[in-house]
């Protein structure tokens, strides 16, 4: 899709991204939108903000991951062009729920 605004020329394109409760996806969020980290709460819902690099602009949604919300992960799915899944790697417990649930919500293309 291309957006047109300013003279300029954008490419736009729709970001996810997944993963458990408290696995620092909004933390990732904020970071790549004001550079810095920012102290959050659990998301209810989403959380959505624009990048723009160059002349690529990334719409991302932040999707929440308590367990309540993660069937809601294929709906946010629709016209994605990329997924980022982000991983607590010091919650080794739940690596293997975050395997499933990525395979669910892949399972509605």
């Amino acid at each position: 899709m291309n957006v047109y605004g300013l003279g300029k020329r954008f490419r736009q394109h729709k970001v996810i991204i997944v993963g458990l409760d408290n696995a620092g996806k909004t933390t990732i969020l904020y970071q790549f939108s004001m550079n810095e980290v920012v102290h959050t709460s659990p998301t209810i819902g989403s959380n959505v903000e624009e990048i723009v690099v160059n002349n690529t602009r990334f719409l991302m949604w932040d999707i929440g991951g308590q367990e309540s919300l993660r069937s809601s992960w294929n709906t946010y799915y629709t016209n994605t062009e990329f997924v980022i899944v982000v991983v607590d790697s010091t919650d080794r417990e739940r690596i293997s729920v975050t395997k499933e649930e990525l395979y669910k919500m892949l399972a509605h293309e």
